[in-house]
């Protein structure tokens, strides 16, 4: 028999962090160990503390059964009161906060809850591919936002041509962002509502790396507005809790609703043991500092090897990666192929694999991403293979 799949699954190309896998595990089998900073997977272990609160909520949890699909209450009032602590923002634990199984599956199911066949997504490029995945399978069309440096790496609403504005039900931010490190202030947030608010239009805020900043705090859109806007957040990137799975959506009682209708229909719920995990990660800031001044460190090393190699730096201001520009006449995938070779052994994402081009514009193309996942060790280690490439 054939074996087929459908239309959607084919239009899809290489998820470009399996790519990102490829390229790794084709430097291994030559017997090189490359220095990985392609997929933003932290290196260091998920802190102590945390470890043990799950480690003791296994045994307390042995006779829970199913969890909650919407999240252990207690959970969910630990999310309310680190929000009013860390943004201001008050949430009710019942109506305005539900937990989620990390924050993929969430963005990637979203759309389903709203957009109708040919509703249109508008989204930030480069982005997160679930915003553009999820609205696909849900039967939508997407409408993408280039985020390039003369504008800060914010979308240019204006540019958005009105007669797909009037068409779409959602807008997708991701502030601090993944891949520019920029970070957005209350002046866009407050024209982004305004002028989501004139189209009948729902606000996404993807803000799973507010936590991961080096400097100024980083703020929450809740902090301008709850009505019509819903914020996925994630404690992947906050307390090294990739492979957890766990975090939680919050915003417009209305729209946590049919969120939490259409989740009771795709999974189970977080494990009970895990958001216990969870809680006791948000119960302690400590971790979170230490992990903070490591990122910081490993951002100073790459930087200084950069400027020492003769290429243009930036710091980021958020997140854990390095949106750092290629040599002139280089492209990303060009210089990505050159940092490969045996003698340097690293391993980036190339901007051009995680944007679209638009209107012959690539905003990745002059790009390439650092994860600054690896240890400070392999940081300078890094950073002595850069000093040595001159350009």
């Amino acid at each position: 028999m054939n074996i087929n799949p459908n239309e959607k699954i084919r239009s899809l190309g290489g998820y470009a962090f399996a790519e990102v896998d490829k390229m790794v595990g084709e430097l291994k089998s030559r017997g090189i160990k490359p220095i990985d900073f392609g997929v933003g997977d932290p290196q260091d272990p998920t802190p102590e503390m945390i470890r043990k609160a799950c480690k003791k909520a296994i045994d307390a949890r042995k006779s829970s059964g199913y969890p909650s699909y919407i999240g252990d209450r207690s959970f969910r009032e630990k999310i309310a009161v680190w929000n009013k602590k860390r943004f201001g923002v008050a949430l009710d634990p019942e109506k305005e906060i539900c937990s989620t199984i990390g924050s993929k599956e969430a963005i990637f199911n979203f759309p389903n809850a709203f957009i109708e066949p040919g509703d249109y997504v508008l989204m930030p490029n480069p982005g997160y591919p679930p915003y553009e995945r999820g609205t696909i399978f849900a039967g939508g069309k997407c409408h993408f936002m280039n985020l390039l440096p003369e504008n800060g790496f914010l979308p240019d609403l204006d540019a958005i041509p009105e007669e797909i504005a009037k068409k779409a039900r959602i807008i997708w931010v991701n502030y601090p962002n993944n891949p520019t490190t920029a970070v957005a202030d209350r002046g866009f947030y407050e024209r982004l509502v305004k002028w989501a608010r004139k189209r009948e239009m729902i606000i996404a805020s993807d803000e799973p790396y507010t936590e991961n900043y080096y400097d100024e705090k980083p703020m929450s859109i809740l902090e301008v507005e709850k009505e019509g806007v819903i914020v996925f957040q994630s404690l992947s990137k906050r307390s090294n809790m990739t492979c957890y799975r766990v975090g939680w959506v919050a915003g417009d009682e209305r729209i946590i609703s049919v969120f939490k209708k259409l989740k009771t229909n795709i999974d189970s719920g977080t494990a009970t043991f895990i958001q216990d995990a969870a809680t006791a990660a948000l119960s302690d800031e400590n971790h979170v500092r230490k992990l903070q001044n490591d990122y910081r460190k490993k951002r100073d090393i790459l930087v200084k090897a950069f400027a020492a190699a003769g290429l243009e730096t930036s710091e980021p201001k958020g997140t854990i990666y390095m949106w750092q520009r290629v040599p002139k006449g280089m492209t990303s995938v060009e210089f990505a192929k050159k940092l490969l070779d045996p003698k340097t052994a690293i391993v980036v994402t190339p901007g051009e694999w995680i944007s679209k081009e638009i209107d012959g514009v690539n905003p990745g193309r002059n790009f390439v991403r650092f994860a600054l996942v690896p240890g400070i060790s392999d940081c300078r280690k890094a950073a002595e293979r850069i000093r040595k490439l001159k350009f």
